[in-house]
Formats: C-alpha cells, structure tokens, sequence
C-alpha cells in the first residue's frame, strides 16, 4: 500500500512511533533532542510521512513536547 491506501490510524501511528524511537536512547545510539527528532520528521514529509500529518504534527508539536517533557505521554 501506498499513500492514502494506507490506514489513517497507521499513518498516525508511523509519525508517533518515530519521533518516540528517535527520543528514547537505544543500545546502539543517545536518543536525538526533540528538536531533532522533529526536524527528521518535517525533513521526510512526502517520503517516508504523510505530509498532511506531518503539518498537524508541526502545530502541535509545542504541545507534544510539553506533556512528553511530564512524561504524561506513554
């Protein structure tokens, strides 16, 4: 599947789970800072990230960090 075949939910999902793994230190790397993990988002919008997604990402990236710096994400 390609593009909008692809799942709503698993386009979201595949935006979250990345900048979570890009985030988290790893046996093999120190995780990237925020800033980092959301700039390797914006950077692949259209190739690896629905760029619709990654625009809402982008707004509500202050609020994603805000919560994830409280660890109320899980």
């Amino acid at each position: 599947m390609i593009g909008e075949d692809i799942p709503l939910e698993s386009r979201i999902i595949r935006i979250s789970d990345v900048f979570d793994a890009l985030t988290s230190d790893r046996p093999y790397r120190k995780a990237l800072s925020n800033q980092q993990a959301y700039e390797f988002i914006k950077e692949h919008s259209n190739k690896l990230f629905d760029p619709k997604l990654v625009d809402i990402f982008s707004k509500l990236f202050p609020d994603i960090v805000k919560y994830k710096d409280q660890d109320l994400l899980v």
